[in-house]
């Protein structure tokens, strides 16, 4: 499967830019982590990824054709989870999964439920209703129906939310294998969910792709630009820096910061993918030139 983005423009009918001139493309097996602030436009992107909206201008080509004219063999081969995901509360999860089976045309539905459940650890609450769910289990259901027959892509949207950390591990581990023969896409808030399984990283901010490519490479861009120093109680960040972390010890507050220059005081330190992240939504050239746009 291929997916090419290309030069998407996405304005709303009240004028507001949520998507400007933006361009991606994955092509199975890959497995991308989308990173964004509130607001970022994230969920804009994959709202149009899977034909619920249409962009202003730009295509969407899936296998080289335009995604409307492949409408039905998407959603043929899609799994969703939306950030946020209405489920039908008096339904058990056996009868919801079964429900959105048929939706998908799932031949043998039977055997499709079983190995989901099965895989998000949810075979002991089938016969459950929804309503009685915690929060953490009400997101593996949903998780549970994105990954129904297998779909060669998988949309992700905050998947982890509500999740323990145990959980967290365990499903990251699926998706992880998953990827192997598909295309995954995962927007999350939790920059080590991205660092444990991505092999590429999209960064988003004011709708426009500000990174694309390797951790490691995202990584390479915050050398030397990461720092750290101890404060007392009520000093201020230094100018143009952005405080990633505060600890306090017995000898002060260690901050941690991301900087476009350090401070002579600040004691340079290796980046995190988290310090990354945060020095090219603050700091990165192509934020810069979205700002002068």
């Amino acid at each position: 499967m291929k997916i090419d983005v290309k030069h998407i423009t996405m304005i709303y009918p009240s004028g507001k830019k949520a998507l400007q001139d933006v361009s991606v493309s994955a092509e199975s097996p890959s497995f991308i982590g989308i990173l964004g602030p509130n607001g970022a436009r994230k969920t804009t992107l994959m709202k149009l990824l899977i034909a619920g909206l249409l962009p202003t201008r730009g295509e969407i080509l899936l296998n080289d054709k335009p995604l409307l004219t492949q409408e039905i063999c998407l959603k043929s081969q899609l799994g969703y989870l939306p950030q946020s995901f209405g489920l039908y509360e008096e339904l058990t999860v056996w009868q919801f999964l079964d429900y959105m089976a048929a939706l998908k045309n799932i031949k043998d539905a039977r055997a499709a439920i079983h190995e989901v459940l099965e895989r998000t650890n949810m075979t002991a609450h089938r016969k459950a209703r929804i309503r009685s769910l915690s929060g953490g289990q009400r997101q593996r259901v949903g998780i549970a129906q994105a990954l129904l027959g297998s779909p060669r892509l998988i949309i992700l949207d905050e998947p982890t939310v509500g999740l323990d950390p145990e959980e967290r591990v365990k499903f990251r581990n699926i998706f992880s294998e998953m990827a192997q023969d598909k295309i995954i896409l995962l927007s999350t808030h939790i920059v080590e969910d991205v660092q444990a399984v991505c092999s590429r990283v999209l960064v988003i901010h004011d709708g426009r792709v500000l990174f694309d490519g390797t951790p490691a490479s995202l990584i390479a861009q915050a050398d030397h630009h990461v720092g750290t120093y101890l404060a007392k109680l009520g000093d201020a960040a230094p100018d143009g820096c952005q405080i990633v972390s505060k600890v306090h010890a017995a000898d002060g507050i260690r901050c941690r910061i991301v900087a476009k220059q350090l401070p002579d005081f600040v004691r340079p330190t290796d980046p995190t993918l988290e310090d990354a992240y945060l020095y090219c939504i603050h700091h990165s050239p192509a934020r810069k030139e979205s700002e002068a746009l």
